[in-house]
């Protein structure tokens, strides 16, 4: 009996990434080939971008204050406080920056998305938009796809940015850094390669957390509870895959940086 229940339960799970899959696959070829309208897509960059601008400041901001202030206790007595703004700018373009947006992002629109489609899908309203001969897809979900695709890393810059501000801030007015050994070092340390893998995993990220979060809204069922239950489901399997592709991505960037490199000091 466990074993048919087992084997159920991973037919099921094969079946869902399948069907994930075949969404973005259809949302992307619907946002390339037959694209939605702009204000479709406006609303959305409005909602995911502009809305989300406060809360991903504050984030940012207060991570860089105690990125640095971790910096100069720890570090500070073994004569190594001067690193403190590569070490913050560092953690938050390729690290902190990409993951905290993704998740704040997922917290404050994500959810919503989930929660909005679901109500659709429970009350029938995807049903009807099908009758009218409107794809579901193309009307709800790649306007998200789209918007998300390009806020997403702009938001992720802008929360280094303000990670890097609020570090300086500590580290001059409260630790009496002087603003040349915070920022000079950042140019010389900081390279082209630490922005693309900031951009990279920004738009993976919003990929899955868009997408994910519109799957689990068109897979709603039971009414209200059954909508509560998709969109807490929604946000901690978006966690748990921008974790895990955080990991392949971080591993995989830096094995293919290191083999150009090679190839370019061989060559």
């Amino acid at each position: 009996m466990a074993s048919i229940v087992l084997k159920k339960s991973f037919a099921r799970f094969f079946e869902m990434i399948g069907e994930y899959v075949r969404l973005i696959g259809e949302v992307a070829h619907a946002a390339v080939r037959r694209p939605p309208s702009w204000d479709l897509v406006r609303e959305q960059l409005y909602h995911i971008g502009v809305m989300s601008v406060g809360v991903v400041a504050i984030t940012g901001f207060t991570t860089g204050i105690v990125l640095a202030a971790q910096s100069f206790y720890q570090l500070g007595e073994k004569g190594l406080a001067g690193v403190t703004g590569v070490l913050v700018a560092k953690a938050m373009i390729t690290e902190l920056g990409p993951i905290l947006t993704a998740f704040m992002v997922t917290g404050r629109v994500g959810s919503s998305m989930c929660a909005e489609i679901g109500s659709m899908k429970v009350t029938e309203q995807i049903d009807a938009l099908r009758s009218m001969a409107i794809h579901p897809h193309r009307y709800l979900i790649a306007p998200r796809f789209i918007a998300g695709s390009i806020m997403i890393p702009l938001l992720t810059l802008f929360s280094a940015v303000m990670g890097i501000v609020g570090g300086y801030l500590i580290s001059i007015y409260f630790f009496h850094m002087s603003t040349g050994n915070y920022f000079h070092p950042i140019p010389l340390h900081v390279s082209v390669f630490d922005l693309a893998t900031c951009l990279i995993k920004s738009t993976i990220f919003g990929v899955l957390l868009i997408t994910v979060c519109c799957y689990k809204g068109m897979k709603t069922t039971g009414g209200a509870a059954g909508v509560g239950k998709a969109t807490t489901q929604s946000v901690v399997t978006s966690y748990v895959l921008i974790l895990i592709f955080d990991l392949f991505l971080t591993m995989g960037l830096n094995m293919i940086y290191k083999q150009i490199k090679m190839g370019w000091m061989n060559g």
